[in-house]
């Protein structure tokens, strides 16, 4: 039997308190990796979000530098750095994409027709992750503040998952978690998942599998609305790693 459809769809940005050591890597990302079931794992980072940054192709990089796995990139400016990106994606075990603008990103991946290759890619068996808009672009939308600091709905992401993404649910100097609310109570965005900075949503196929977390104080929230429009947040049991 072939791998199942998995998305890991995290709030990477743990804010550590000042002084902590500096970290190479989210455990978050770690959690990603062992999702593939591969020791010696072949990931693609994906930085169209922040505009292939070198400098984020860089860390990235370097942050798996202590690691036997074999990292990759794909850059998209001026053109794609690997032809036949179908195959190419296709031989991952793991597509990491970085946080940044979900509106940008999504422009950029359909004119390159990743939106078809990616979902292909998924079905085959290949992990999809990331984190911010690499979390929001695999649902149907979610609060973005990829066109202004409002936050405003993105409701045409990828729809492999058919719910909406809050990221950064606690992040205090963002109305987050009130925009979210106001767009899943009017009707703009469907029920859906939301999770504070250091927690993921792994699932499995189009089902929610499991919260998990690297921060004790950290939650996951299913956000839904009933008929009148009044919504409400269920917490999510976490499972703490790392």
């Amino acid at each position: 039997m072939g791998r199942p459809a998995q998305i890991f769809a995290a709030s990477g940005m743990l804010r550590l308190p000042p002084g902590s050591p500096p970290r190479r890597r989210s455990p978050l990302l770690d959690h990603a990796v062992s999702l593939t079931g591969v020791a010696r794992a072949r990931i693609c980072y994906v930085p169209t979000a922040v505009g292939d940054d070198p400098a984020a192709i860089a860390a990235f990089h370097n942050a798996f530098s202590d690691t036997d796995h074999r990292i990759s990139h794909l850059r998209l400016f001026p053109q794609p750095n690997h032809g036949g990106l179908r195959e190419f994606l296709l031989s991952q075990d793991l597509i990491w994409v970085s946080g940044g603008s979900v509106v940008n990103l999504l422009a950029v991946w359909r004119a390159h027709r990743l939106d078809a290759i990616l979902r292909e890619a998924w079905e085959a068996g290949v992990v999809l992750g990331g984190g911010s808009a690499g979390s929001i672009c695999w649902h149907v939308g979610g609060s973005t503040d990829s066109f202004s600091d409002d936050l405003d709905p993105v409701t045409d992401a990828l729809a492999f998952l058919p719910y909406s993404n809050g990221v950064h649910h606690d992040y205090p100097p963002q109305p987050r978690r009130e925009r979210l609310h106001e767009y899943i109570g009017s009707g703009l965005l469907p029920a859906g998942y939301a999770t504070e900075d250091g927690t993921g949503l792994h699932y499995v196929g189009t089902e929610l599998a499991e919260a998990v977390t690297c921060a004790p104080s950290a939650h996951a929230y299913r956000v839904e609305a009933d008929s009148d429009g009044l919504v409400t947040e269920t917490p999510l049991s976490a499972r703490l790693i790392a």
